[in-house]
């Protein structure tokens, strides 16, 4: 590596040393500062101005949940006979939607008209049929409806469709009541047996399971079981609200069978909420809000938001304390309540978790239909890992990933468009777990996954403008754009510490001579007053300039940001980084073999991430006082990510710097006396290790009790130990140096690739 002198012109010639993740062209550090200064950053209004519609009618959605319309559920609504007059409808104005909202092909809308949605669209339409043959109106809809469901019927054997959950039991359920109403159906005898027995194998086969899974499953679809179903014991899973399980259809069903006064209150509040038709599923206001949170947080734009998020999340972590069936019954609310709120800072205990994991998962009627969504949503939840003693989530963690890669070596060949999403975010969660993964590169590619469509099934399909709508991706299009416009101007000098630290630690390594290396950390104890005739060679003249050139230019960028001098910490830092590696140099020089404690004890150090997170905060965050750079929490928390680097880095380094002659913690644990020898034994207790500094890191950086440093900086400090984590997942980071480069590129270079369609 050449570097040329900033005052001589001297040009000196260096051993090419190891190139590190902070010296690339735009570094993965460079990704980090960005982020967390537009974070910092009151709404970025200091570089640019939004369009306030977009960001307004986002705001509303924190007040109201939109959910569309279910036809198939209306129609189970508009079935109930009314308590007083069994011979009429007690919604009279769910048919009178049914009449009014038929399509021009004879069926009944459905959330998307999507060639695979043929299923969702003939249940929801034989539904519709169904309710007005009941109530003996409509003769002319009724037609129509039958036509289009004997135009699509070849369909029902087509795998590829997307079918609702339940679709096997309960379309044939609709037909069997269909024929007991009269109804000339367009199918033949045999299709009407064949689909009859596949119904019945169906039921068997879940059935035969006996577990608590299956059945909860069987009532949930219940409406399409009809006279064979037990309806009193299916009473049991009713909830408060009176429903069973959220479901207009199965809940309206039940009236039909029980007369349940609970049963009908729901259906009228149900009425009063949304009018003249129902959602698949009410209330499911607490799961979107938080898919909005998460949404948001995905694409990088929530900063925007901050006010809207805390009072929404407030609201739900009452709801959590009180122990709300609406989270707690369902395991993927829970899930994704228990990962946003406690990465909010929220103090939430692991046991809710407990009843979903492991075999109790199939106790449930997601794990009776081993769904991918839910379960994705438990492993993410099982990374938020904050104290030693979270057996729940590790043994969460362990099965909810082996359950996930069994799948995913399943169903790689999916061609269906629903099933390869799901598969696709599966496949990413497991390479890039929450610890490891660079956040704007994750915006970048949910920016260019985004699902405008919003499509989610349950027995019918449905969409929440919440979730995803282009007012999400017009503003996330602007925030990805304006990250990349402004970092090369605000981050060079930071850039300049990461380039400086690689080259200081191949100095102390192989460059330098003893006497150097002295007189370099004496030279930086000195800083001002330094002449010429003080360095003992052009070789620690030229970093000593370099290392003062940058640390004198960040303390004046942050004395006209923050207002006070803090160039007197930034050269603390660099003290105790050269002293580290003065350590290390006399080990190796000495042949000393430090034991693994007193390694680590300097290594984290040594790692070298002081020179270039700590100035960061100065320029990312608010304003930190002398006491809290002082404060306990400051230094665990730059000791345990630092920690996590360094036993990352001789985990993968092991090999390459065995070969050099260069003890690390995998080499020392492997040394007899220590009582680990094989390396296989020795990098498992280093992995330990990783996951307790890691859980600490977390810790420090999600509490709020008792905590003086900003979260803003806290963030960074993670931030940064997801870079290294990245970096070291694969091998060295070195040897792979182009698929780092790559990464950040895509990041800081690359323009986004959004279809025309989605962004217009």
């Amino acid at each position: 590596m050449f570097l040329s002198h900033p005052i001589t012109n001297h040009t000196l010639l260096f051993k090419e040393p190891k190139r590190s993740p902070w010296t690339t062209t735009s570094s993965p550090l460079q990704a980090v500062l960005v982020d967390s200064r537009i974070s910092a950053s009151k709404g970025a209004s200091h570089y640019v101005m939004y369009p306030s519609k977009p960001k307004e009618r986002i705001r509303e959605m924190f007040t109201k949940v939109e959910l569309s319309v279910s036809s198939y559920d209306t129609a189970w609504v508009a079935m109930v006979p009314s308590p007083n007059s069994p011979s009429s409808p007690c919604f009279p104005k769910c048919l009178s939607w049914i009449l009014e909202n038929q399509l021009p092909d004879g069926s009944w809308p459905v959330a998307h008209n999507h060639p695979l949605l043929i299923k969702d669209a003939l249940s929801s339409t034989l539904a519709c049929v169904l309710a007005l043959k009941k109530w003996d109106i409509g003769e002319e809809h009724v037609n129509k409806g039958l036509q289009f469901i004997g135009s699509k019927f070849s369909l029902i054997s087509d795998k590829n469709q997307h079918a609702p959950i339940g679709f096997d039991i309960i379309f044939p359920g609709m037909v069997e009541y269909a024929k007991f109403l009269g109804l000339n159906l367009p199918m033949s005898t045999p299709a009407i047996d064949v689909l009859l027995q596949h119904r019945d194998l169906e039921f068997k086969r879940i059935s035969e399971s006996n577990s608590e899974g299956s059945k909860l499953y069987l009532a949930y679809i219940a409406e399409g079981w009809g006279k064979y179903h037990d309806w009193k014991d299916i009473m049991k899973y009713q909830r408060k609200n009176g429903s069973l399980f959220n479901s207009p259809s199965a809940t309206a069903a039940a009236f039909v069978h029980l007369q349940d006064s609970n049963c009908l209150n729901y259906l009228h509040s149900l009425l009063e909420r949304f009018g003249n038709a129902v959602p698949t599923a009410y209330p499911l206001d607490i799961y979107v809000s938080l898919s909005m949170v998460d949404n948001l947080e995905r694409l990088g734009i929530d900063r925007h938001f901050k006010n809207e998020i805390r009072i929404l999340l407030d609201r739900i972590y009452i709801c959590w304390l009180h122990m709300e069936e609406e989270i707690f019954s369902d395991m993927a609310t829970c899930a994704l309540a228990f990962r946003i709120l406690r990465m909010h800072g929220y103090d939430i205990p692991t046991d809710a978790l407990a009843m979903f994991a492991g075999e109790n998962f199939f106790e449930t009627p997601g794990g009776c239909l081993k769904d991918l969504c839910s379960t994705l949503e438990l492993y993410r939840a099982s990374h938020i890992l904050i104290s030693p003693d979270e057996q729940i989530l590790e043994r969460q963690h362990l099965w909810s990933s082996n359950f996930l890669k069994q799948c995913l070596s399943k169903c790689l060949t999916a061609t269906d468009v629903f099933d390869g999403r799901i598969i696709q975010e599966v496949d990413y969660a497991l390479k890039f777990p929450l610890y490891a993964n660079l956040e704007r590169l994750e915006n970048k590619r949910n920016l260019e996954h985004y699902n405008i469509d919003n499509l989610r099934i349950l027995k019918s399909s449905y969409r929440s403008s919440n979730i995803e709508n282009k007012d999400l991706l017009d503003l996330a299009v602007e925030d990805f754009n304006l990250c990349q416009s402004i970092h090369q101007k605000e981050l060079q000098q930071l850039e300049r510490n990461g380039v400086l630290t690689t080259v200081v630690d191949d100095f102390f390594d192989i460059g330098g001579s003893g006497e150097e290396l002295v007189n370099l950390i004496e030279l930086v104890e000195k800083w001002d007053g330094v002449s010429t005739t003080d360095f003992c060679s052009v070789h620690v003249e030229i970093i000593f300039s370099a290392i003062k050139n940058t640390t004198n230019e960040i303390g004046e960028k942050a004395f006209s940001r923050i207002g006070h001098h803090v160039t007197s910490h930034i050269i603390e830092i660099w003290l105790k980084l050269l002293n580290s590696m003065m350590k290390e140099a006399e080990w190796t020089h000495n042949e000393v073999v430090p034991t693994l404690e007193e390694y680590m004890a300097n290594a984290y150090v040594s790692f070298a991430l002081g020179p270039i997170v700590l100035p960061a905060l100065y320029l990312v965050g608010p304003d930190i006082p002398e006491e809290v750079v002082r404060d306990t929490e400051y230094h665990n928390l730059f000791k345990v990510m630092s920690t996590c680097g360094r036993l990352l880095n001789d985990i993968q380094g092991f090999k390459r710097e065995s070969k050099e002659g260069k003890l690390n913690a995998v080499s020392l644990l492997m040394i007899p006396c220590n009582g680990v020898v094989s390396e296989e034994e020795a990098v498992g207790r280093i992995s330990g290790m990783i996951e307790i500094n890691r859980r600490e890191l977390l810790r420090l950086v999600l509490q709020s009790k008792d905590s003086v440093v900003p979260r803003p900086c806290k963030d960074l400090f993670w931030k940064m130990s997801k870079v290294v984590h990245l970096f070291y997942r694969n091998n060295d980071g070195f040897t792979s140096l182009q698929e780092m480069v790559s990464a950040v590129n895509a990041v800081i270079e690359e323009p986004l690739s959004i279809p025309p369609s989605d962004v217009c």
